[in-house]
């Protein structure tokens, strides 16, 4: 058995440093909240990018494409914007991630890629490709040609999404993804700990490389799970990362142990 997360984020906030405290702490917590898997989507354009990255390959063993951390396995991952307003999920191997990234990075001052260019650049890597909370406000990954949208391996179940429009984003994704035969693969979109666990994906079996991924897939070999007190966990998550965001504006921590905190 294997609980996997396919959408979370290593950091609080694009525009914070990178915290190595955060960061540990938000794997031990998705241990704790019974993930035993998951897919570090960090959106490409963030802040010290790289030193996530490179703690974990400094820190932690490899396993096949994956990394244990923390006890969780970690598939290294992207978030990708593109011109026309919308967000991409990639999944591979270390290397791959890194190398695609510094491809699609824009200059400063420069726009993100048109997706007819970014998805020509995914298609030449073993990556799993996903559209990312396509119902999001500014998101146009379903305005795109239909042989561009035909490119994704899988849509996107997003549990802030869900948790913010209620089950019907289920229903509405699910409907996407048949309208395109591709399956729908459940991740948080956690920035914040307490949305860990809000969904995910319970595989038949463990697996650590990206072909033996994309093999369990294809089988459907894994069904998708929803907390029922999720609209609950995104809206406290939320508020959490509003608070600490706020916390360090003001001259503070947002990486500020919680748990160690007297009250």
């Amino acid at each position: 058995m294997l609980k996997i997360d396919f959408h979370t984020h290593g950091k609080l906030a694009k525009n914070l440093p990178f915290s190595e405290e955060y960061t540990v702490q938000l794997f031990k917590e998705a241990k704790a909240r019974g993930l035993d898997a998951l897919c570090l989507t960090e959106h490409f354009n963030t802040q010290e990018f790289e030193k996530i990255y490179g703690y974990i390959t400094e820190h932690y063993p490899k396993d096949g494409d994956t990394y244990l951390v923390e006890g969780v396995r970690v598939f290294p991952g992207l978030e990708v914007d593109i011109q026309e307003g919308g967000h991409n999920l990639v999944i591979g191997r270390f290397e791959d991630i890194l190398e695609i990234r510094r491809r699609v990075l824009p200059e400063p001052d420069e726009a993100f890629l048109p997706a007819e260019d970014l998805f020509s650049i995914i298609k030449e890597y073993n990556v799993l490709f996903g559209a990312a909370h396509v119902y999001r406000s500014g998101c146009n990954n379903l305005a795109l040609s239909e042989d561009l949208i035909d490119c994704y391996d899988f849509f996107d179940l997003n549990g802030k999404d869900t948790g913010l429009m209620g089950l019907s984003n289920r229903k509405n994704i699910e409907a996407i993804a048949a309208k395109y035969n591709k399956p729908v693969l459940a991740g948080s979109d956690t920035h914040q700990y307490l949305q860990y666990g809000v969904l995910y994906n319970d595989f038949d079996k463990d697996v650590n490389t990206i072909d033996a991924l994309k093999y369990e897939i294809e089988k459907k070999a894994y069904t998708v799970e929803i907390d029922k007190g999720i609209s609950q966990k995104v809206e406290a998550a939320t508020l959490l990362k509003k608070a600490l965001k706020e916390l360090q504006k003001v001259g503070g921590r947002y990486d500020i142990n919680l748990a160690k905190v007297k009250l």
